[in-house]
């Protein structure tokens, strides 16, 4: 077998059965098989497209037991079966070499999947039947009005087996695609953008798309000059999506209960069952989510915060993190879930919905409702200035525009903003229909959120940016 590629299942067994033989007292394998696809435009021009393949193997080897258990931990990518000698080999020297391992908890047990045996699923160009002839007329369009798309659309399937020495055999196969353009006018003075998340590409209307953009460049044709400081701001779903990301990310129970974060208790502990909004807002994550799909297993590459590898398998169920404006759950591992004093574990999910019960109507709805203020399309660039208050600074882009009366009435200069989007679940005062959002910050690589427009009373646009 010496230099052959291996299947995803015969990698994890073969892994496994080396891990043993070599003396490990217990060995998780994930095989990750990654197939892509991508459209990308510039000036009204299609200019490239690809389909791409990746593979990844990681080997976590334990020693000991109890208390005394450490793990050693290597990943590879494109693994051979000699390769695989190696990368268990490494593993098991790691993990003896290593101290006991905090956060060591008996591996997951579990059964063989159904669909196990099953080969990794593929994507290819013919995704696109039906988004790619929708592209074509926008971009026919643009000449025609004298403006220019640049964009980018990608359909991935990420394919993902685990196999543990405790027999746990584990297969899932997840898609997700998203869609991302910019439109200009021909002298690029001004710019728009929207984007969207798709797991398949049939519900993406390329044309629906480019009439947003078109209807933002037209808000464009005016120009006002607005100062810095606290407007009432519109902030449509893509927009909500950029801040209440960083928020998700912070539900990390370790770095709550250590002092670290926005849900950390003054004198210690965690703000768990604190109310943190007087207003009727959720925070959940479901795998199951229909639309918003994610791997229903923990999955863990290395120990730390919430995750822990000795997790690997552990069924997912659905969490509500905040519920009602009060923080009901933080993202904990085993070992986490006992130091804080969690009554049952709950990891990362790769997913999130924020609702607002009895919210209705869009972000068109929220503006016809605003006699003065700003609507911000999407920010970027943002950065963590305080983490025990979850401040966050960055800027707007790509879309600015002054409320009067009801209307959209112009764009306006771009902001530096600070904000903490803990504050502002507190602070808004009206808020539309959830709904499917794609963040312009971080949808690259965490499309599968669900949020809805919201007002806020008090923006705060700390000061005038010069980025066009």
């Amino acid at each position: 077998m010496t230099g052959i590629q291996l299947t995803p299942q015969d990698t994890i067994e073969r892994g496994l059965a080396l891990a043993a033989a070599e003396g490990a007292d217990g060995c998780v394998v994930l095989v990750a098989e990654t197939s892509s696809t991508n459209l990308r435009w510039a000036n009204n021009t299609l200019t490239t497209n690809g389909a791409m393949r990746g593979s990844s193997v990681t080997v976590i080897a334990t020693v000991g037991a109890g208390e005394g258990t450490a793990a050693g931990i290597v990943g590879r990518s494109s693994v051979t079966d000699d390769s695989l000698r190696e990368i268990v080999s490494a593993a098991i020297a790691t993990a003896r070499a290593a101290g006991p391992a905090e956060d060591a908890r008996p591996l997951v047990d579990g059964a063989v999947g159904a669909d196990w045996d099953l080969e990794p699923e593929e994507t290819t160009v013919g995704v696109f039947e039906k988004f790619a002839p929708s592209l074509g007329e926008s971009l026919k369009r643009a000449t025609a009005e004298e403006r220019r798309l640049y964009g980018f659309a990608n359909h991935e399937v990420v394919t993902l087996y685990v196999g543990s020495s405790t027999g746990l055999r584990l297969r899932q196969a997840l898609p997700r695609g998203y869609v991302s353009s910019t439109g200009k006018n021909t002298d690029l003075s001004h710019s728009a953008w929207v984007g969207t998340a798709t797991r398949d590409f049939t519900d993406v209307d390329a044309l629906a798309l480019d009439a947003e953009l078109t209807r933002r460049l037209g808000w464009a044709q005016r120009t006002v000059p607005v100062d810095a400081g606290r407007h009432p701001t519109i902030l449509p779903p893509a927009a909500v999506a950029d801040l209440m990301t960083y928020l998700f990310w912070q539900l990390d129970g370790r770095d709550a209960f250590e002092g670290r974060t926005v849900f950390s208790k003054a004198g210690g502990g965690t703000r768990l069952g604190d109310t943190l909004s007087s207003q009727p807002v959720s925070l959940h994550s479901d795998p199951a989510l229909p639309g918003l799909e994610a791997f229903a297993f923990a999955v863990a590459r290395s120990s730390g915060g919430s995750s822990s590898v000795f997790d690997n398998g552990l069924t997912l169920a659905a969490t509500d993190w905040i519920r009602g404006g009060k923080l009901e759950h933080l993202m904990t591992s085993r070992y986490t879930a006992d130091l804080i004093g969690a009554p049952t574990a709950t990891p990362d999910i790769e997913n999130y919905v924020v609702s607002v019960d009895g919210a209705t109507g869009s972000t068109d709805d929220l503006v016809a409702g605003l006699d003065n203020g700003l609507l911000v399309t999407c920010l970027w660039y943002i950065r963590m200035v305080d983490p025990q208050t979850l401040l966050l600074t960055g800027l707007t882009r790509d879309g600015v525009y002054l409320v009067e009366n009801g209307e959209v009435t112009g764009a306006v200069n771009n902001f530096r903003f600070n904000e903490s989007p803990v504050d502002l679940l507190a602070r808004f005062t009206t808020a539309g229909a959830t709904v499917p959002s794609y963040s312009r910050e971080w949808g690259d690589y965490f499309s599968r959120t669900a949020t809805p427009p919201l007002l806020v009373p008090d923006f705060n646009m700390s000061s005038v940016s010069q980025a066009n």
